[in-house]
């Protein structure tokens, strides 16, 4: 017997006629880098993405499958871009602004772009990236975000607006097979050249689709969704996708991700959503817990956060706010989509501790989505709670090769699976709880310290605004955790009283001796603890633990 369904190919393409057919009054508030406001709609972003759309192949000649890059921060024509670039059936190339022009000269030389969209307020960027490249592209099109008229430029360059103009109302979408790539991110590299990651329009529909149900993100037509998180990093967690398929209306921060300019703006849009890094989320925490003037933000706002594990005491501290944190767990790789520590009906009558406890975890994985936990040595281990090992993924929207190096022994198991390199443990419930990356963790005595969970517990002091942990060596026990902190302003705490806080939740050999007080972190550019910059610091600084 066959199946009498209907064929459709999925395309991101539905999703843009969908929000500005459907939703088209919805508002897209945006800032620029002057701070001041500006709004659009859902109708505007499906009239100009098409706009764009017929631009790339008229104007452009950009054929189906060619890669066009955005160096943009988070804003409109950014957006406009996510549907116009696929719509032009090319390929949606997000470039991390933050990353060293030695870094994006690679990424664009492998990716192959064909046509740059640059913001106006990154072209002194841009300069630096131009001369490093093998084969720049052949057009560069200037976004004017700062507010004003970009001209074209004696180099070459072409205005956004200009390169747009005219009517696209007749416009037709290629005709497209769903597994064709609709976007590419680039891995953050931090153990070598950043590898190149395609997703299809199959993978992200499916991804749109899933992160709406209600134990996800819960994305209605009734929300505000603040885009914190970088709209470069893994497509903004793919949550515009998901967003313009409800109609919910969106907030795009621009460059100002201070805790006080977000918070006016979520003020503004009335944002019942977010969607950021752990660090930015102790920041905004601080700004909340300081004596200023009341906030005027939506009561229940949730919070999406992602990147790193998220302390249980953040948890608890945005929930006495009546603000919600809900953790998703995955990477570049993953679209990124993998796991949430979704609660059961079962669990609502649990001690508030302890539910916290649960939504401080990584969490089952979604649907559509399999997981499992490998010991090179013993294989696959069971869902106790303790057995732990890599943990590796398989589902429709994770990737099973890279761009430019398709095979790569050290990324994929022979029957499929993903290895994410992330150390962790399953529990009979489902949920999983990440140890460490297997790079991170720390070998003391031949026993294993999770440095996560060093770093989760030193953040619980109330005088501790950020902590991270990276080995250095010991004559005898060969590595032992140093704590590099970052008080809370006006705090005090000390090694002693750092150090008793934490014993108690840790066996002997976990408690750390080695402590350092900095004013800064170092960070990725995604707002991660950048361990291997962390290492190269300490790494000739012998531990105190005593033999």
């Amino acid at each position: 017997m066959q199946s009498t369904m209907m064929p459709v190919q999925l395309s991101t393409n539905w999703i843009l006629d969908r929000a500005g057919t459907y939703f088209g009054e919805q508002t897209i508030l945006g800032r620029r880098p002057d701070k001041s406001t500006y709004r659009c709609s859902y109708a505007d972003i499906r009239r100009r993405a098409r706009q764009l759309a017929q631009a790339l192949r008229d104007k452009a000649g950009v054929a189906r499958g060619d890669p066009v890059a955005t160096l943009c921060w988070n804003h409109s024509w950014h957006l406009e871009s996510y549907f116009g670039i696929p719509a032009a059936g090319a390929v949606l190339h997000t470039l991390n602004l933050r990353l060293s022009p030695d870094d994006i000269a690679y990424i664009m030389d492998s990716a192959g772009d064909r046509v740059l969209i640059v913001d106006d307020v990154l072209l002194p960027v841009w300069e630096r990236v131009k001369p490093l490249l093998r084969k720049p592209p052949s057009h560069v099109i200037v976004v004017p975000f700062d507010g004003g008229a970009a001209a074209a430029a004696a180099d070459g360059t072409q205005g956004y607006e200009e390169f747009i103009a005219g009517d696209a109302s007749a416009y037709e979408y290629p005709a497209q097979d769903e597994n064709e790539a609709v976007g590419m991110c680039y891995t953050s590299g931090t153990t070598g050249r950043p590898k190149g990651v395609v997703y299809s329009h199959r993978s992200m529909v499916l991804h749109a689709i899933t992160g709406c149900m209600p134990d996800l993100f819960a994305l209605s037509a009734r929300d505000q969704v603040m885009m914190v998180t970088p709209m470069f990093h893994a497509n903004a967690w793919a949550v515009p996708f998901s967003a313009a398929m409800v109609g919910a209306g969106q907030i795009l921060p621009g460059p100002h991700l201070g805790a006080e300019d977000l918070l006016d703006l979520m003020e503004e849009g009335q944002a019942t959503m977010a969607l950021g890094v752990p660090t930015i989320w102790m920041m905004i925490f601080q700004a909340l817990s300081a004596p200023t003037r009341e906030r005027r933000l939506v009561k229940g706002m949730r919070m999406l956060i992602g990147g790193a594990a998220v302390p249980q005491s953040m948890v608890a501290n945005f929930e006495r706010l009546d603000m919600h944190i809900l953790q998703g767990w995955g990477m570049t790789e993953t679209s990124p989509l993998a796991s949430v520590p979704i609660l059961k009906p079962a669990q609502a009558a649990l001690p508030t501790h302890e539910r916290q406890a649960i939504r401080a975890m990584q969490g089952m994985a979604v649907p559509l989505v399999e997981m499992r936990i490998v010991d090179d040595i013993e294989g696959v281990r069971p869902w106790d709670g303790q057995s732990s090992g890599e943990v590796q993924v398989r589902g429709p929207w994770i990737t099973g090769s890279y761009h430019d190096t398709p095979n790569d022994p050290g990324k994929f198991t022979d029957d499929g699976w993903l290895r994410t390199g992330d150390i962790g443990t399953i529990d009979a419930q489902g949920y999983m709880r990440l140890v460490d990356r297997s790079k991170d963790m720390i070998k003391s005595g031949g026993e294993w310290i999770s440095s996560v969970e060093l770093e989760n517990l030193a953040m619980g002091h109330p005088a501790v605004a950020e902590a991270s942990v990276v080995a250095i060596p010991h004559p005898k026990w060969g590595e032992r955790p140093l704590v590099v902190v970052v008080k809370r302003p006006g705090a005090e705490v000390d090694a002693a009283a750092l150090r008793e806080f934490m014993r108690p939740k840790l066996a002997r050999y976990q408690v750390p001796d080695d402590f350092e007080w900095v004013d800064a972190i170092p960070k990725t550019s995604t707002g991660k603890f950048l361990k291997t910059k962390m290492r190269e610091m300490y790494r000739d600084r012998l531990s105190v633990t005593p033999d």
